[in-house]
C-alpha cells in the first residue's frame, strides 16, 4: 500500500495524508454508540463521507486534529468510546497537570500512569526499565472489541507526546510493540512510531533509552496553559530537539576527558558521526564548544571550592595546557581570576 497515493480528504487542507481511514471510522462509531450525527464534525474537518468506505483512503493530521477536537467536546469524552465510562473534556490535562511538578521525566510518567488508573480500569499503564531500556506497557484489563487499535495507539502516542513536552525533547523510539495483527494499513505505522512496529506481541508498549527518564521536567503552569489550548499537537507534532544528546555530552566530557580531545573521538565514543553530534547539538541551542567550557567551568569552581590544590594542577585537570590558558578562560567565566574566586569563599 502507498499512502502517497491513496485518496486526500480535500484540496483545502495542507500536510502529507497519512491518518488511516480506520481511525475516523473509530470515531464515527463513537458517535453511533452515543446515537449522535457524526456528519457536522466529519464537515468541520473537510472529511467526505464518501471516503468512509475506501479502507485505503487517508487523511492529514490537521484533519484528525480537527476531527478529534470536535467529536470529544461533542461526546464530552477524550476517550472517544474506548473505555466503559466516559473522561470528560479536560481529564488529559488534568493527568499533565499532575505530573508537573515532578523533578525527571521517570517520576512524571509513573504519576501519569498512575492518574490514568484512576480515570479507567479498563488498561493499565506502567513504566519499567532494564538493560538501559526503558519501556511504557499498556495492558488490556477488559477486551477493547473493534476500538481496540485506535484506543491503544491513541493512549501510547498521548503518553509519548506528554513526555516530550514535558522534557520538550525529542524522544526516539527503539520498538513499538502490539499484541494486535498488522492491519490494512500497516504500511501508516512508520508515521504513527519512528522506530520498528512488532505486532502479534506479547505486549503493547513503547521502548525507548532508559537515559530519558533522568531528564528534568522543564515545563511549568503557564506552559501547560498554553499548550491545553491545543492539546492534540502533542500526537501530532514530531518534536527534533533531543535533550538526552546535550546530557549525554556533558557525562563523557565529565567522566571520560580522554574521548572529548576533539569532535571525532567525542562522536565515536557516542556511536555518531562528528558532522550529526554538530548538527544535533545545533538543533538543540548548544555547541561543543559551549558544552566543553560549561562542563570545565564546573570542574574548575568545584576544585577551588573543595581543594586547596595549586592552580597550576586545577588547570591541568580541567584540560588546559598551561596555567595561564586557564586563568584567561576563568576570567571570561566569572570575570575573577582562580584565587579571587576561591578567596571570596572562604568563611
Amino acid at each position: 500500500m502507498n499512502p502517497a497515493a491513496a485518496p486526500r480528504a480535500s484540496l483545502g487542507t495542507t500536510g502529507r495524508a497519512e491518518t488511516p481511514m480506520a481511525f475516523v471510522q473509530a470515531i464515527v462509531a463513537a458517535y453511533a454508540q452515543r446515537g449522535l450525527d457524526p456528519l457536522p464534525a466529519l464537515s468541520a474537518a473537510q472529511i467526505a463521507t464518501n471516503l468512509l468506505d475506501q479502507p485505503d483512503a487517508r487523511i492529514t493530521a490537521l484533519q484528525m486534529e480537527w476531527l478529534s477536537a470536535s467529536a470529544m467536546r461533542e461526546l464530552d469524552d477524550e476517550a472517544l468510546g474506548w473505555f466503559s465510562r466516559r473522561l470528560p473534556w479536560g481529564s488529559y490535562g488534568m493527568l499533565v497537570r499532575a505530573s508537573l511538578t515532578s523533578p525527571t521525566l521517570g517520576v512524571a510518567l509513573a504519576r501519569w500512569c498512575r492518574h490514568h488508573g484512576l480515570l479507567t480500569d479498563d488498561i493499565q499503564l506502567q513504566v519499567s526499565q532494564s538493560q538501559g531500556v526503558a519501556s511504557l506497557q499498556l495492558t488490556e484489563q477488559r477486551e477493547l472489541g473493534v476500538l481496540q487499535e485506535f484506543a491503544v495507539v491513541s493512549v501510547l502516542r498521548n503518553a509519548l507526546g506528554v513526555a516530550c513536552w514535558l522534557t520538550d525533547s525529542r524522544i526516539p523510539l527503539l520498538q513499538t510493540t502490539l499484541r494486535f495483527a498488522p492491519p490494512p494499513h500497516a504500511a501508516s505505522y512508520r508515521v504513527l512510531f519512528d522506530g520498528p512496529t512488532q505486532f502479534n506481541a506479547p505486549e503493547h508498549s513503547l521502548q525507548f533509552d532508559a537515559g530519558y527518564l533522568s531528564l528534568p521536567v522543564r515545563r511549568d503552569e503557564a506552559a501547560l496553559q498554553r499548550m491545553l489550548q491545543r492539546a492534540l499537537l502533542l500526537t501530532v507534532r514530531p518534536y527534533r530537539r533531543d535533550r538526552l544528546l546535550v546530557e549525554k555530552v556533558r557525562q563523557t566530557l565529565a567522566e571520560h576527558p580522554e574521548h572529548s580531545r576533539n569532535a571525532d573521538d567525542l562522536a565515536a565514543w557516542l556511536n555518531l558521526s562528528a558532522r550529526t553530534l554538530h548538527r544535533q547539538l545545533k538543533e538543540e541551542g548548544a555547541s561543543l564548544q559551549q558544552l566543553k567550557d560549561a562542563v570545565r567551568r564546573d570542574m574548575a569552581t568545584d576544585l577551588l571550592l573543595r581543594t586547596q590544590r595549586p592552580i597550576k594542577q586545577i588547570a591541568a585537570e580541567v584540560g588546559f595546557q598551561n596555567e595561564k590558558s586557564f586563568m584567561r578562560a576563568f576570567k571570561g567565566w566569572t570575570e575573577q581570576t582562580p584565587e579571587e574566586f576561591r578567596l571570596a569563599r572562604l568563611p
